[in-house]
């Protein structure tokens, strides 16, 4: 059985199309995937299908918050000549995969997921939701294996989903391939199986609060900083932070229960500069919670002026065309591989497609 592999291990992840990306996206996998762009085969999936199970009226917003996404990407540091930009409705592979899981997973397995719980309640979605809704979560397994990799970088919240992906990538692989149930994870491959069981690679920052001071940043709660934010924007976000106690400047106060320090240690580079604030806030050394916001204010605004600035490109007239034509051009190379790889012999039969994918 031929592999598409390269010799580098391979990388699999991406984002729903819903709105712009934010710190908590930046901290909890984005500086992942700019990192690894040279060590690992990186691919990136705009999942825009995923984004019809709750607006499927709203095509032309997904189309638009698609372009953002890659706006948002590009910002950041994802570089299409290092690593594979995949648009999800152009591999039809994914849509297959996730029926033939959907047969292989239980469905009250799938409602377990406390992911998928979340988003019910954080949407308000009742008992309202589309069958679509919890199908995604069987889509975003195929949406994974259908590339075959073997990190996924992903936020703390999004961990329960790769393990539902691992419990199906082992059952294909048993009932399919005939590979045992008691083999290791690290051996599906050599013994036959079509998909490697995956690991999520979680980020430095499991949960980033939002600037509500209490919730996950989150834009659905409004309590995001966007990596698109101006100045002003971020110094205005960050100043209303509650800091979880009143106090005044000379009174003792406890940088533990304040989110604003928890800004600051992931923030600011300057180590002893955080340990020193800290001190201080424990003493009441004159130190008000505007003395502590300012060098965090200071410290966002530097990560996100690069930024910025990568973004501004593709704001001026005629970047939306140049995101489509990113998208199209790695589009295009997938599919001129794929057609090399049936010369080479591969995609004969059925698992030889989904090597192919």
């Amino acid at each position: 059985m031929t592999s598409d592999k390269t010799s580098k291990r391979r990388i699999l992840t991406g984002d729903t199309p819903t709105g712009r990306l934010h710190l908590g996206h930046y901290v909890g996998s984005l500086e992942n995937r700019v990192r690894l762009q040279d060590e690992y085969d990186c691919y990136f999936l705009l999942a825009n299908m995923h984004a019809f199970t709750t607006r499927a009226d709203k095509a032309a917003e997904i189309r638009q918050d698609t372009i953002e996404i890659v706006k948002d990407w590009l910002a950041v540091g994802i570089d299409p000549e290092r690593s594979t930009i995949v648009l999800q409705t152009e591999v039809p592979a994914i849509a297959e995969l996730t029926w033939y899981f959907a047969m292989l997973v239980p469905f009250n397995r799938i409602m377990r997921n406390p992911t998928l719980k979340t988003e019910i309640e954080s949407k308000g979605l009742g008992d309202k939701y589309s069958f679509g809704f919890p199908m995604y979560a069987v889509g975003q397994c195929a949406d994974i294996l259908a590339f075959r990799p073997d990190l996924v970088p992903v936020g703390v919240d999004q961990v329960a989903h790769i393990e539902v992906c691992r419990e199906i990538a082992r059952r294909f692989n048993q009932t399919y391939c005939k590979v045992d149930t008691q083999a290791d994870d690290s051996e599906h491959e050599k013994l036959g199986g079509v998909f490697p069981i995956p690991e999520a690679l979680v980020g430095r920052v499991g949960r980033l609060v939002g600037t509500d001071g209490k919730e996950k940043m989150s834009k659905s709660l409004n309590n995001a900083i966007f990596l698109s934010d101006t100045p002003k924007q971020v110094k205005k976000k960050i100043n209303a932070i509650y800091p979880g106690q009143s106090r005044d400047p000379d009174q003792p106060g406890d940088p533990d229960i304040n989110p604003v320090f928890d800004y600051a240690d992931i923030f600011i580079k300057d180590e002893a500069l955080v340990a020193d604030l800290k001190d201080r806030y424990r003493r009441g050394d004159n130190l008000g919670d505007g003395h502590v916001k300012a060098p965090v204010i200071e410290a966002v605004n530097e990560l996100l002026e690069p930024m910025r600035a990568r973004r501004a490109e593709f704001e001026k007239p005629g970047g939306d065309d140049a995101v489509i034509d990113i998208i199209r051009a790695r589009h295009q190379a997938r599919q001129r591989r794929r057609r090399a790889d049936a010369r080479d012999g591969q995609g004969v039969d059925g698992v030889e497609l989904w090597h192919a994918e």
